[in-house]
Protein backbone atom coordinates (compact mmCIF):
# COMPACT_ATOMS: atom_id res chain seq x y z
CA UNK A 1 0.00 0.00 0.00
CA UNK A 2 2.91 2.34 0.66
CA UNK A 3 4.22 1.99 -2.88
CA UNK A 4 0.94 2.95 -4.56
CA UNK A 5 1.68 6.69 -4.80
CA UNK A 6 5.10 6.03 -6.29
CA UNK A 7 3.65 3.62 -8.87
CA UNK A 8 0.96 6.12 -9.91
CA UNK A 9 3.52 8.89 -10.27
CA UNK A 10 5.76 6.66 -12.37
CA UNK A 11 2.93 5.68 -14.71
CA UNK A 12 1.81 9.28 -15.12
CA UNK A 13 5.35 10.42 -15.92
CA UNK A 14 5.89 7.60 -18.42
CA UNK A 15 2.64 8.40 -20.27
CA UNK A 16 3.23 12.14 -20.62
CA UNK A 17 6.92 11.99 -21.33
CA UNK A 18 6.60 11.20 -25.07
CA UNK A 19 4.19 14.12 -25.51
CA UNK A 20 6.57 16.57 -23.88
CA UNK A 21 9.64 15.38 -25.76
CA UNK A 22 10.06 16.54 -29.34
CA UNK A 23 13.68 15.47 -29.92
CA UNK A 24 15.22 12.05 -30.11
CA UNK A 25 16.77 10.69 -26.93
CA UNK A 26 16.04 8.59 -23.92
CA UNK A 27 13.54 9.37 -21.21
CA UNK A 28 14.26 7.92 -17.78
CA UNK A 29 11.63 5.42 -16.74
CA UNK A 30 10.66 3.80 -13.49
CA UNK A 31 13.30 1.12 -13.86
CA UNK A 32 16.07 3.49 -14.80
CA UNK A 33 15.89 2.54 -18.50
CA UNK A 34 15.23 4.86 -21.42
CA UNK A 35 12.43 5.27 -24.01
CA UNK A 36 13.67 6.03 -27.51
CA UNK A 37 11.51 8.62 -29.45
CA UNK A 38 11.42 8.70 -33.26
CA UNK A 39 12.76 11.69 -35.10
CA UNK A 40 10.00 14.27 -36.08
CA UNK A 41 10.27 16.34 -39.25
CA UNK A 42 9.86 20.10 -38.85
CA UNK A 43 6.63 21.74 -40.21
CA UNK A 44 6.87 23.26 -43.66
CA UNK A 45 5.77 26.91 -43.46
CA UNK A 46 6.48 28.00 -47.05
CA UNK A 47 5.77 26.63 -50.53
CA UNK A 48 9.16 25.45 -51.78
CA UNK A 49 7.74 23.72 -54.85
CA UNK A 50 4.42 24.49 -56.57
CA UNK A 51 2.24 21.65 -57.74
CA UNK A 52 1.42 21.36 -61.41
CA UNK A 53 -1.68 23.15 -62.73
CA UNK A 54 -5.04 21.44 -62.33
CA UNK A 55 -7.16 20.12 -65.16
CA UNK A 56 -9.00 22.47 -67.54
CA UNK A 57 -12.34 21.55 -65.90
CA UNK A 58 -11.14 23.05 -62.62
CA UNK A 59 -10.38 26.38 -64.29
CA UNK A 60 -13.66 26.38 -66.21
CA UNK A 61 -15.53 25.84 -62.95
CA UNK A 62 -13.85 28.84 -61.35
CA UNK A 63 -14.50 30.88 -64.49
CA UNK A 64 -18.22 30.10 -64.21
CA UNK A 65 -18.25 31.31 -60.61
CA UNK A 66 -16.45 34.49 -61.65
CA UNK A 67 -18.92 35.21 -64.46
CA UNK A 68 -21.83 34.72 -62.07
CA UNK A 69 -20.37 37.22 -59.60
CA UNK A 70 -19.71 39.95 -62.21
CA UNK A 71 -23.20 39.90 -63.76
CA UNK A 72 -24.58 43.45 -63.30
CA UNK A 73 -27.55 43.76 -60.99
CA UNK A 74 -29.28 46.08 -63.47
CA UNK A 75 -30.18 43.12 -65.67
CA UNK A 76 -33.73 41.88 -65.31
CA UNK A 77 -32.65 38.23 -65.11
CA UNK A 78 -29.69 38.94 -62.84
CA UNK A 79 -30.54 36.41 -60.11
CA UNK A 80 -31.53 33.68 -62.57
CA UNK A 81 -28.25 34.06 -64.48
CA UNK A 82 -26.28 34.07 -61.22
CA UNK A 83 -27.84 30.81 -60.05
CA UNK A 84 -27.31 29.28 -63.49
CA UNK A 85 -23.59 30.11 -63.48
CA UNK A 86 -23.19 28.77 -59.93
CA UNK A 87 -24.84 25.53 -60.98
CA UNK A 88 -22.54 25.27 -64.01
CA UNK A 89 -19.47 25.79 -61.84
CA UNK A 90 -20.61 23.13 -59.36
CA UNK A 91 -21.15 20.62 -62.18
CA UNK A 92 -17.65 21.25 -63.54
CA UNK A 93 -16.11 20.84 -60.07
CA UNK A 94 -17.99 17.58 -59.56
CA UNK A 95 -16.72 16.23 -62.89
CA UNK A 96 -13.17 17.33 -62.13
CA UNK A 97 -13.14 15.87 -58.61
CA UNK A 98 -14.68 12.57 -59.76
CA UNK A 99 -12.74 11.83 -62.96
CA UNK A 100 -9.38 13.47 -62.41
CA UNK A 101 -8.77 13.91 -58.66
CA UNK A 102 -10.85 11.11 -57.10
CA UNK A 103 -11.53 13.52 -54.23
CA UNK A 104 -14.68 12.59 -52.34
CA UNK A 105 -14.76 15.77 -50.21
CA UNK A 106 -14.78 18.14 -53.18
CA UNK A 107 -17.41 16.08 -54.97
CA UNK A 108 -19.79 15.91 -51.99
CA UNK A 109 -19.59 19.63 -51.18
CA UNK A 110 -20.24 20.62 -54.78
CA UNK A 111 -23.21 18.27 -54.97
CA UNK A 112 -24.67 20.13 -51.97
CA UNK A 113 -23.99 23.51 -53.65
CA UNK A 114 -25.61 22.25 -56.85
CA UNK A 115 -28.81 21.17 -55.09
CA UNK A 116 -29.14 24.45 -53.15
CA UNK A 117 -28.65 26.57 -56.26
CA UNK A 118 -31.02 24.41 -58.28
CA UNK A 119 -33.81 24.99 -55.74
CA UNK A 120 -33.26 28.75 -55.91
CA UNK A 121 -33.11 28.64 -59.71
CA UNK A 122 -36.36 26.66 -59.94
CA UNK A 123 -38.14 29.08 -57.60
CA UNK A 124 -36.99 32.13 -59.57
CA UNK A 125 -38.10 30.61 -62.87
CA UNK A 126 -41.43 29.63 -61.32
CA UNK A 127 -42.05 33.19 -60.17
CA UNK A 128 -41.53 34.46 -63.72
CA UNK A 129 -43.89 31.97 -65.31
CA UNK A 130 -46.51 33.52 -67.62
CA UNK A 131 -49.74 34.26 -65.77
CA UNK A 132 -52.93 33.42 -67.61
CA UNK A 133 -55.51 36.11 -66.92
CA UNK A 134 -59.14 35.23 -67.53
CA UNK A 135 -60.31 36.31 -70.97
CA UNK A 136 -63.09 38.45 -69.50
CA UNK A 137 -60.60 40.30 -67.27
CA UNK A 138 -57.90 41.02 -69.87
CA UNK A 139 -59.50 44.26 -70.99
CA UNK A 140 -59.75 45.55 -67.41
CA UNK A 141 -56.13 44.65 -66.73
CA UNK A 142 -54.81 46.21 -69.95
CA UNK A 143 -56.88 49.39 -69.59
CA UNK A 144 -56.76 50.07 -65.85
CA UNK A 145 -54.06 48.14 -64.01
CA UNK A 146 -51.20 47.47 -66.42
CA UNK A 147 -50.49 51.20 -67.06
CA UNK A 148 -49.99 51.54 -63.29
CA UNK A 149 -47.36 48.76 -63.31
CA UNK A 150 -49.49 46.19 -61.50
CA UNK A 151 -47.94 42.81 -62.25
CA UNK A 152 -50.06 40.04 -63.68
CA UNK A 153 -49.44 37.82 -60.67
CA UNK A 154 -50.62 40.57 -58.30
CA UNK A 155 -53.70 41.22 -60.44
CA UNK A 156 -54.48 37.51 -60.37
CA UNK A 157 -54.28 37.54 -56.57
CA UNK A 158 -56.57 40.55 -56.49
CA UNK A 159 -59.21 39.00 -58.73
CA UNK A 160 -58.87 35.34 -57.82
CA UNK A 161 -59.55 35.15 -54.10
CA UNK A 162 -62.58 37.13 -53.04
CA UNK A 163 -64.36 38.39 -56.13
CA UNK A 164 -66.83 36.98 -58.64
CA UNK A 165 -68.06 37.76 -62.15
CA UNK A 166 -71.78 38.43 -62.08
CA UNK A 167 -74.28 39.37 -64.76
CA UNK A 168 -77.43 41.46 -65.12
CA UNK A 169 -79.99 41.31 -67.88
CA UNK A 170 -81.35 44.41 -69.52
CA UNK A 171 -83.70 46.23 -67.17
CA UNK A 172 -82.45 44.59 -63.98
CA UNK A 173 -81.37 46.82 -61.10
CA UNK A 174 -77.86 46.80 -59.64
CA UNK A 175 -78.77 49.21 -56.81
CA UNK A 176 -82.11 50.65 -55.77
CA UNK A 177 -82.46 54.16 -54.40
CA UNK A 178 -82.76 54.31 -50.57
CA UNK A 179 -82.89 50.49 -50.40
CA UNK A 180 -79.57 48.90 -51.35
CA UNK A 181 -76.73 49.12 -48.85
CA UNK A 182 -73.39 50.50 -50.07
CA UNK A 183 -71.39 48.38 -47.60
CA UNK A 184 -71.56 45.10 -49.47
CA UNK A 185 -69.51 45.36 -52.66
CA UNK A 186 -67.41 47.28 -55.15
CA UNK A 187 -67.76 46.49 -58.85
CA UNK A 188 -66.21 47.19 -62.25
CA UNK A 189 -68.36 46.93 -65.37
CA UNK A 190 -66.87 44.41 -67.81
CA UNK A 191 -69.51 44.39 -70.53
CA UNK A 192 -72.59 46.41 -71.40
CA UNK A 193 -73.87 49.78 -70.20
CA UNK A 194 -75.67 50.96 -67.08
CA UNK A 195 -77.82 54.00 -66.38
CA UNK A 196 -77.74 56.06 -63.17
CA UNK A 197 -80.88 57.99 -62.24
CA UNK A 198 -82.24 59.91 -59.28
CA UNK A 199 -86.01 59.92 -58.70
CA UNK A 200 -86.53 58.97 -62.31
CA UNK A 201 -84.22 61.68 -63.66
CA UNK A 202 -81.26 60.52 -65.73
CA UNK A 203 -77.84 61.50 -64.34
CA UNK A 204 -75.17 59.67 -66.37
CA UNK A 205 -74.18 56.36 -67.95
CA UNK A 206 -71.61 53.82 -66.82
CA UNK A 207 -69.52 52.15 -69.51
CA UNK A 208 -67.16 49.19 -69.64
CA UNK A 209 -63.90 49.29 -67.67
CA UNK A 210 -65.36 51.74 -65.16
CA UNK A 211 -66.35 51.38 -61.52
CA UNK A 212 -70.08 51.10 -60.93
CA UNK A 213 -70.21 52.34 -57.33
CA UNK A 214 -66.93 54.20 -56.81
CA UNK A 215 -68.60 57.34 -55.34
CA UNK A 216 -70.32 55.28 -52.67
CA UNK A 217 -67.13 53.39 -51.89
CA UNK A 218 -65.15 56.60 -51.39
CA UNK A 219 -67.85 58.48 -49.51
CA UNK A 220 -68.74 55.76 -47.03
CA UNK A 221 -65.28 54.50 -46.08
CA UNK A 222 -65.71 56.14 -42.68
CA UNK A 223 -69.51 56.06 -42.37
CA UNK A 224 -71.08 52.64 -42.71
CA UNK A 225 -74.74 51.79 -43.02
CA UNK A 226 -75.47 54.22 -45.87
CA UNK A 227 -77.94 53.51 -48.65
CA UNK A 228 -77.63 54.23 -52.36
CA UNK A 229 -79.03 57.67 -53.18
CA UNK A 230 -79.46 56.70 -56.84
CA UNK A 231 -80.80 53.81 -58.88
CA UNK A 232 -78.35 51.96 -61.12
CA UNK A 233 -80.00 49.89 -63.84
CA UNK A 234 -78.63 47.80 -66.71
CA UNK A 235 -79.49 49.29 -70.09
CA UNK A 236 -77.93 46.29 -71.83
CA UNK A 237 -76.99 42.77 -70.83
CA UNK A 238 -74.11 43.42 -68.45
CA UNK A 239 -71.27 41.57 -66.77
CA UNK A 240 -69.34 43.04 -63.88
CA UNK A 241 -66.46 42.10 -61.58
CA UNK A 242 -67.67 42.24 -57.99
CA UNK A 243 -65.52 42.35 -54.84
CA UNK A 244 -66.69 41.78 -51.31
CA UNK A 245 -66.09 45.22 -49.84
CA UNK A 246 -65.01 44.01 -46.41
CA UNK A 247 -62.50 41.49 -47.74
CA UNK A 248 -61.19 43.90 -50.38
CA UNK A 249 -60.60 46.59 -47.75
CA UNK A 250 -58.71 44.11 -45.59
CA UNK A 251 -56.59 43.01 -48.56
CA UNK A 252 -55.75 46.59 -49.57
CA UNK A 253 -54.70 47.44 -46.01
CA UNK A 254 -52.07 44.69 -46.22
CA UNK A 255 -50.71 45.89 -49.59
CA UNK A 256 -49.81 49.59 -49.67
CA UNK A 257 -49.02 49.58 -53.39
CA UNK A 258 -52.41 48.21 -54.42
CA UNK A 259 -54.06 50.54 -51.93
CA UNK A 260 -52.55 53.54 -53.73
CA UNK A 261 -53.54 52.08 -57.10
CA UNK A 262 -57.16 51.78 -56.00
CA UNK A 263 -57.16 55.29 -54.57
CA UNK A 264 -56.01 56.65 -57.90
CA UNK A 265 -58.39 54.56 -60.01
CA UNK A 266 -61.41 55.39 -57.85
CA UNK A 267 -60.50 59.08 -57.79
CA UNK A 268 -60.12 59.12 -61.56
CA UNK A 269 -63.42 57.30 -61.99
CA UNK A 270 -65.22 59.81 -59.77
CA UNK A 271 -63.70 62.66 -61.79
CA UNK A 272 -64.97 61.18 -65.05
CA UNK A 273 -68.41 60.70 -63.57
CA UNK A 274 -68.42 64.32 -62.43
CA UNK A 275 -67.70 65.49 -65.96
CA UNK A 276 -70.48 63.37 -67.41
CA UNK A 277 -72.82 64.38 -64.56
CA UNK A 278 -72.31 68.08 -65.30
CA UNK A 279 -72.84 67.59 -69.02
CA UNK A 280 -75.89 65.35 -69.55
CA UNK A 281 -75.70 65.89 -73.33
CA UNK A 282 -72.29 64.21 -73.49
CA UNK A 283 -72.42 61.52 -76.17
CA UNK A 284 -71.54 57.90 -75.46
CA UNK A 285 -68.50 58.09 -77.74
CA UNK A 286 -67.19 61.22 -76.04
CA UNK A 287 -67.75 59.76 -72.59
CA UNK A 288 -65.83 56.60 -73.44
CA UNK A 289 -62.98 58.66 -74.85
CA UNK A 290 -62.90 60.78 -71.71
CA UNK A 291 -62.68 57.69 -69.49
CA UNK A 292 -59.56 56.58 -71.37
CA UNK A 293 -57.78 59.85 -70.73
CA UNK A 294 -55.80 60.26 -67.48
CA UNK A 295 -57.20 62.78 -65.05
CA UNK A 296 -56.37 64.06 -61.58
CA UNK A 297 -57.86 62.30 -58.57
CA UNK A 298 -60.78 64.41 -57.51
CA UNK A 299 -61.54 64.51 -53.82
CA UNK A 300 -65.09 65.84 -54.43
CA UNK A 301 -67.57 63.29 -53.14
CA UNK A 302 -70.40 62.40 -55.49
CA UNK A 303 -72.31 60.97 -52.55
CA UNK A 304 -72.21 64.44 -51.03
CA UNK A 305 -73.75 65.77 -54.24
CA UNK A 306 -76.46 63.16 -54.18
CA UNK A 307 -77.20 63.77 -50.52
CA UNK A 308 -77.33 67.53 -51.06
CA UNK A 309 -79.73 67.01 -53.94
CA UNK A 310 -81.95 64.83 -51.79
CA UNK A 311 -81.95 67.31 -48.90
CA UNK A 312 -83.10 70.32 -50.93
CA UNK A 313 -86.80 71.05 -51.26
CA UNK A 314 -86.55 72.02 -54.92
CA UNK A 315 -84.67 68.98 -56.17
CA UNK A 316 -86.80 68.58 -59.27
CA UNK A 317 -86.25 72.24 -60.19
CA UNK A 318 -82.49 71.74 -59.84
CA UNK A 319 -82.54 68.70 -62.10
CA UNK A 320 -84.65 70.47 -64.71
CA UNK A 321 -82.29 73.43 -64.57
CA UNK A 322 -79.32 71.14 -65.10
CA UNK A 323 -80.94 69.56 -68.16
CA UNK A 324 -81.80 72.97 -69.60
CA UNK A 325 -78.31 74.22 -68.86
CA UNK A 326 -76.69 71.24 -70.57
CA UNK A 327 -78.24 72.11 -73.93
CA UNK A 328 -76.93 75.66 -73.90
CA UNK A 329 -73.92 75.21 -71.64
CA UNK A 330 -71.50 75.69 -74.52
CA UNK A 331 -72.86 79.15 -75.39
CA UNK A 332 -73.21 80.47 -71.80
CA UNK A 333 -70.74 78.51 -69.64
CA UNK A 334 -70.52 81.14 -66.93
CA UNK A 335 -74.17 81.80 -66.31
CA UNK A 336 -75.29 78.16 -66.31
CA UNK A 337 -75.29 76.55 -62.84
CA UNK A 338 -73.76 73.12 -62.50
CA UNK A 339 -74.28 70.42 -59.94
CA UNK A 340 -70.93 71.31 -58.40
CA UNK A 341 -72.37 74.64 -57.34
CA UNK A 342 -74.80 72.89 -55.00
CA UNK A 343 -72.06 71.09 -53.13
CA UNK A 344 -69.83 74.03 -52.33
CA UNK A 345 -70.34 75.71 -48.96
Amino acid sequence: MSSSPEMTSSLFYTTLAPLRSAVPGSVPGAGGGGLVMPTMEPNITSCEEWEEAHHLLFHLGNLSLLLGLVIPTTLTLHMILLRLMLMTGSCLFITWATLYRCNLDVMVWNVVFLLVNFMHFFYLVYKRRPIKIDRELKSVYKRMFEPLHVREALFQRLTGQFCTIQSLKKGQVYAAEDKTSVDERLSILLKGKMKVSYRGHFLHNIYTNAFIDSPEFRSTQMNRGEKFQVTIMAEENCKFLCWSRERLTYFLESDSFLNEVFRYLIGKDITNKLYSLNDPTLSDKAAKKMERQPSLCSQVSMMQMRNSMGSTSDTDDILNQIHRGGSSGSSHPVNQPTLLDHTLP
